[in-house]
């Protein structure tokens, strides 16, 4: 994007910016948006791909709907005939779709015999006008750069409203340990929890002192906010520096809250939230009466006990930068990763799919977005996730609101595969995070693995485990993955009997890696080292 149309969009940004803030929802106004998207669910779609894809010569979803020989008359009737869901599982039987690498533009889309090549921005919304940008997170390559408007953000302010309500913590006091810009996270939430009159106490970001500067553009959009805010009469919070290992500073504000008020919310990365109840219990401060709002990784049973050993509660919510909140926690869970997709908004589609390497398939989750506010268009766009979809009563705020459908234990398929090396999804992090902590000790921030290329372009698995612990025998840790591989099912033990023949795990002694999203991701994938190259070509292992 040039200079001068980034200037016009930030200078959008901040003419709308005291309005948005000024004039809050309510409850009252949450509920109709809902109810009103759910009953509109088939004319949003339409409308959507009328004039954001049709009417849009850049997008891939027009030329696949071309290929597929579907034009906006058959679109139509099928979704009057048979409804939104018949209608999208169709289109992705005729090749109307993108997979991950797709819609990153890491790889050209190829359908019915033809081939073409996507860049990211191609799936850029051309509805909005855009506010200021971010950036995702980038845990499997390079991060997107999208645009977000106001008009999302009050969407999602309207989603999050209604689940701290059915969780009960709408009227505490709530901080937020969230990046700064080109990370999105701590300014969307700050922006969408004053638009429904809950402006954060505190902004703790996650940067360390000597950490690279945002671009200009991404410190002025920050700051520049805060300010107008404050000019508006909204007292924005600052964001204040608290790198990840100074964890007792978010702890001591919950502990001090909690004396003060009873109750309080924090707003943070499952890892991050997990660290922040552990130092919380070293320092001997209760959390009871402390609710976290958790994202950014699959909360796994172990690091939501770790969380709830504090005395704290939590719940997950689920989305990624490109489409905003895609599902928030049930408030009558029957897993530590069980969520309402937001169907107003959303349509989420499991559709099995291979994964090279694990001799197997999962139930990848295919988005449709059906907001004209989403910062990119999906339509049966996979995100490198798969899960369990399912039409569940539980008898929670939510489901009465219309969000009947449930998705539970998500996680990625991208990471089960790694340079020929098979992992075994969920499974290993369960051991990762439940059966390592339990036979030798620490807690599941102690164990990590991570994937590196040796000088010879071999891939190594190194089992990261933290110095602090006291662990004498390694080889005991190695072989309790492999025995715990052998019990948990068959593609384990497939996996293990590989690992085991190649000496694949190996140990290093050092702290698991963060990435510089504040996340801690079970699989870490190091940066490659190029083999050496001889007379033009590049080496090749003896």
């Amino acid at each position: 994007m040039g200079f001068f149309k980034q200037l016009k969009m930030y200078a959008r940004f901040g003419a709308g910016l005291p309005a948005f803030l000024r004039n809050t929802i309510t409850l009252a106004d949450a509920e109709a948006f809902v109810r009103r998207g759910i009953e509109e669910r088939e004319p949003n779609f339409l409308r959507l791909v009328e004039r954001g894809i049709l009417r849009n010569p850049r997008s891939p979803y027009a030329r696949l709907l071309r290929l597929a020989r579907c034009e906006m008359g058959d679109l139509r009737n099928m979704v009057r005939r048979r409804g939104l869901e018949f209608t999208l599982r169709s289109l992705r039987e005729s090749g109307v779709y993108v997979t991950f690498e797709e819609f990153k533009g890491r790889r050209p889309v190829v359908r019915h015999g033809e081939s073409f090549s996507v860049e990211r921005s191609d799936f850029d919304n051309p509805l909005l006008s855009g506010s200021y940008q971010s950036e995702s997170g980038g845990t499997t390559g390079a991060g997107t750069r999208v645009s977000t408007d106001l008009g999302h953000l009050a969407a999602q302010s309207a989603h999050l409203m209604l689940a701290y309500d059915a969780h009960n913590t709408l009227d505490v006091p709530h901080a937020i340990w969230r990046g700064v810009l080109p990370v999105g996270s701590g300014i969307n939430n700050v922006l969408r929890s004053s638009h429904h009159g809950r402006v954060p106490v505190k902004w703790f970001s996650p940067t360390a002192p000597g950490d690279a500067k945002p671009a200009l553009r991404f410190r002025l959009a920050t700051y520049g906010a805060v300010t107008i805010g404050r000019m508006a009469g909204v007292p924005l919070p600052w964001p204040e520096m608290v790198p990840i290992d100074q964890a007792i500073v978010v702890a001591r504000w919950a502990g001090d809250t909690l004396e003060q008020h009873g109750r309080c919310q924090i707003n943070a990365s499952v890892s991050r939230a997990l660290r922040v109840c552990l130092v919380a219990r070293e320092a001997g401060i209760d959390l009871t009466g402390a609710v976290f709002v958790i994202a950014g990784e699959p909360s796994s049973p172990a690091k939501v006990s770790g969380i709830r050993a504090s005395g704290a509660r939590c719940f997950s919510t689920y989305g990624f930068v490109e489409g905003g909140r895609v599902a928030i926690g049930c408030a009558n869970p029957i897993s530590s990763n069980d969520l309402h997709i937001l169907r107003d908004g959303f349509e989420v589609l499991p559709y099995e799919r291979d994964v090279p390497g694990l001799g197997g398939t999962v139930p990848a989750l295919n988005i449709t977005s059906l907001l004209s506010t989403s910062p990119q268009i999906l339509l049966n766009a996979e995100i490198d996730d798969y899960g369990v979809v399912e039409a569940r009563a539980c008898g929670c705020p939510l489901e009465r609101l219309g969000y009947h459908l449930h998705v539970r234990d998500i996680h990625s398929y991208g990471k089960l595969t790694g340079e020929g090396v098979s992992l075994a999804g969920g499974e290993m992090i369960d051991i990762m995070e439940r059966v390592l902590p339990a036979r030798f000790g620490g807690t599941p921030l102690d164990y990590q693995l991570m994937e590196e290329e040796d000088e010879q372009g071999f891939t190594r698995l190194y089992l990261l485990i933290s110095p602090k612990l006291q662990i004498t025998d390694e080889s005991a840790v190695i072989q309790g993955i492999l025995d715990a591989l052998h019990e948990s099912s068959i593609m384990g033990d497939g996996t293990r009997n590989i690992w085991a023949q190649a000496g694949t795990l190996l140990v290093k002694r050092m702290e698991p890696v963060w990435t510089g999203r504040g996340k801690l991701m079970p699989l870490h994938l190091s940066r490659r080292i190029q083999a050496p190259e001889h007379n033009g070509k590049a080496g090749v292992p003896n």
